[in-house]
């Protein structure tokens, strides 16, 4: 079954702009009109920098005009301090070419996301641990080192938790603060198992939160808080579906290499594959997403390299062996 096809089937929108690209690419076998994409290899990491530059680009990825910084690293996995503080380093430089603030500018950090539910929980694991100050430019001010930025947070919670949509929240927290520029940090839905607790996202152009899964709620940008925003995210899970039809993409791929065995995979169509798959899913109504065993630790992982990473890019004058020693 042809992955766009799967996709548009089960209703699977994907949250990494790269990935979108990637399944759009391997469709039109050519390059996408209104969509521009440059590749940099950093220490530990590959980045990924997919612009969608019109209207057209809009229409063809499902996703509004802007930039999309996809950082992948597959040794976060690791658990290597050291390396780990590589893509930190890597994560706050493709942070800071997207902002444009004075050094005297405030950050509002929104830890999006559901702190009871542990794949869902990377936005207020980051909260609980990332540097703020605003409270000391106006309490402390002696406390203070020189290069740091005001920079305030809050984890808002989830509509289930609250009974408020998380962008009210917002918008009530933004007209109190008045910050130059909100910065929001969520779990994702990925396209490949390959890519959970393996890929950064940052994007200049807001976010929908929990889009991935297909809930409908109000997105946080520029239009809407009238400063702004940047969504930083990493996948946590992944839809079953994509799971099935890897595992069977993977199977044919075999059949291909056996003369007896091809003559099976040629009478093979995608609607029988999507019937297999329906049936698997059937108890879930075909809405069901998979996280690994240890997410718990995936998650601590993650949001250690997202706080360190929002240390350095948002306090320059803490040095970058000491963004660690900041975490809380």
């Amino acid at each position: 079954m042809a992955r766009p096809e799967l996709l548009k089937h089960f209703s699977i929108n994907l949250d990494l702009a790269l990935e979108a690209h990637e399944a759009i690419r391997g469709q039109v076998q050519r390059e996408i009109p209104g969509v521009a994409m440059e590749k940099l290899q950093k220490p530990h990491a590959t980045v990924t920098i997919v612009t969608v530059l019109d209207a057209q680009g809009e229409q063809l990825m499902g996703k509004p005009p802007g930039k999309y910084i996809t950082i992948e690293a597959p040794d976060i996995r690791e658990g290597n301090r050291l390396v780990q503080a590589e893509i930190a380093r890597v994560f706050a430089d493709q942070l800071k070419s997207l902002l444009s603030l004075g050094p005297d500018a405030t950050v509002l950090l929104v830890g999006l996301g559901n702190w009871k539910a542990t794949p869902d929980a990377l936005g207020p694991r980051v909260i609980n641990s990332v540097l703020v100050t605003r409270h000391l430019f106006h309490y402390a001010p002696q406390e203070l080192a020189g290069g740091m930025r005001p920079v305030c947070a809050l984890a808002p919670g989830v509509l289930g938790i609250t009974g408020i949509e998380t962008a009210e929240i917002i918008r009530g927290v933004v007209d109190r603060v008045k910050p130059n520029a909100v910065i929001c940090i969520d779990a994702l839905a990925a396209g490949s198992a390959m890519r959970i607790g393996t890929t950064i996202q940052l994007a200049d152009t807001g976010i929908s939160p929990g889009s991935g899964l297909g809930h409908k709620r109000q997105g946080l940008n520029q239009e809407t808080l009238g400063v702004p925003v940047i969504a930083i995210g990493i996948p946590t899970v992944c839809h079953a579906a994509v799971i099935a039809g890897e595992a069977i993409d993977k199977l044919l791929e075999q059949f291909q290499t056996s003369p007896t065995l091809y003559q099976i995979y040629k009478n093979l169509n995608p609607a029988m594959i999507q019937q297999i798959i329906n049936e698997v899913l059937h108890p879930f109504a075909g809405n069901l997403v998979m996280t690994p065993k240890d997410i718990d630790d995936l998650i601590s992982e993650c949001a250690r390299i997202v706080a360190g990473g929002l240390n350095l890019a948002l306090h320059p004058g803490i040095p970058e062996q000491e963004a660690f020693s900041y975490l809380h």
